[in-house]
């Protein structure tokens, strides 16, 4: 009998999960991850990780499998808190969700879960594990879950055929719907539970109330570009490089290049208190009123404290038509798919979680990878992270620079 254990995160996805696993045979054991116990960063009196620890020791119990707890908030701020605080001060922008499941969900929590003598980790993850034979070797494969509204494929991107080999989605093709009925019918108390919001970890933590705990607010101008100052920049560009000599990819290279704004290029139109709390295509939260249409960020000067905005979700600003990857950022989850140097291969692409996939190509160059995009895309994000895919399958991903 296999053993499996079970990331109980204390919601409805891990409970049902848990439950399939064992009706299919397998030997389940119920695992709780802390993460986190910084309570002053929390907004309410609320404690969210001890209500989901409650629950999902209730699910352990009425399915009669064991459960424990483990403490990984050590870890968590080392790997997830710590680059989380060094990204912003640099101006960009991570994902925490994607690297908590790279750093924490399926590595430091696998090894304990292996430890305990586990074949499997299991997550309620949407998302669908295949298999294929490449050269008489098993090539798992991460797919898009069954539920194209719940997709969870985009957060796993960072996955590697090792953590793939040892790992088990049993909700992935279900819809969210039946995973809820299955609940209800098991009389399993996270059937009516919400979906938790906000960061994977923190619970209910504004972001910028998790921010100021360690990058202290410094006041700086809210400076105002054009349109047409945006378009003129972003030509410039295209000239300077059409002096080069190989077209092809060095018009990549431009589009993936990005206008640099000074305070000159545009008029002061309002106060901020920090550039390193602000993201590209950010609407809420600048405090400037009076315009026509609403102000977007276009861009921020951590180095000068200036944050650029633009009016309007169509701003030429907001918008590029490619990016890089650097090389040590590019991730294949198929790794006999890896490109070499000067391959070319056409993808479909998405630069943020439930972003429809859009039609791109990868340029593979020997200090990383282009991606460019058929149709220009809005507030691509340093920090952020690009997957790829072919139909359902993502193939790998990176770290937009």
């Amino acid at each position: 009998m296999k053993t499996v254990v079970v990331g109980l995160s204390g919601g409805v996805d891990s409970s049902v999960s848990a439950y399939l696993l064992k009706e299919a045979g397998y030997r389940v054991i119920g695992l709780f991850m802390k993460n986190w116990h910084d309570d002053s960063v929390t907004i309410s009196d609320e404690c969210p990780w001890l209500d989901d620890s409650n629950d999902a020791m209730l699910v352990a119990e009425k399915l009669g499998i064991p459960f424990q707890t483990v403490d990984l908030s050590e870890q968590y701020k080392e790997r997830i808190v710590d680059y989380m605080f060094r990204e912003y001060e640099k101006g960009r922008t991570p994902n925490p969700d994607v690297l908590c499941n790279r750093e924490i969900k399926f590595d430091v929590f696998m090894k304990i879960a292996l430890d305990l003598g586990a074949d499997y980790v299991a997550t309620g993850h949407y998302c669908q594990k295949g298999e294929v034979e490449v050269d008489g070797k098993p090539v798992y494969q991460l797919l898009a879950g069954a539920d194209a509204n719940k997709d969870q494929s985009y957060f796993l991107c960072q996955l590697s055929q090792e953590q793939l080999a040892k790992t088990l989605f049993p909700i992935g093709h279900l819809q969210k719907s039946e995973v809820r009925k299955i609940a209800k019918e098991q009389d399993l108390v996270t059937a009516e539970k919400k979906d938790s919001q906000g960061l994977c970890f923190i619970g209910k933590v504004r972001l910028p109330d998790f921010l100021q705990q360690k990058l202290k607010p410094k006041e700086g101008v809210i400076v105002e570009i054009t349109a047409q100052t945006a378009r003129e920049k972003i030509e410039a560009l295209h000239t300077e490089s059409e002096a080069g000599a190989a077209v092809a990819l060095s018009d990549v290279a431009t589009l993936a290049q990005k206008p640099k704004y000074k305070l000159t290029d545009g008029k002061i139109v309002g106060k901020h208190q920090g550039a390193h709390y602000f993201t590209k295509g950010q609407r809420k939260g600048l405090a400037v009123g009076g315009t026509p249409e609403p102000l977007f960020v276009l861009d921020t000067d951590v180095e000068e404290n200036v944050i650029y905005t633009g009016q309007g979700k169509e701003h030429p600003g907001l918008l590029r038509s490619a990016l890089f990857i650097q090389e040590d950022e590019v991730h294949y989850i198929r790794e006999d798919l890896a490109l070499q140097p000067g391959e070319v291969r056409e993808v479909e692409a998405r630069i943020r979680y439930r972003q429809p996939l859009q039609k791109a190509m990868l340029h593979k160059v020997e200090e990383g990878m282009y991606v460019s995009f058929d149709e220009p895309q809005s507030a691509i994000s340093e920090g952020q992270f690009v997957a790829w895919y072919e139909g359902a399958e993502c193939l790998g991903s990176g770290v937009i620079s």
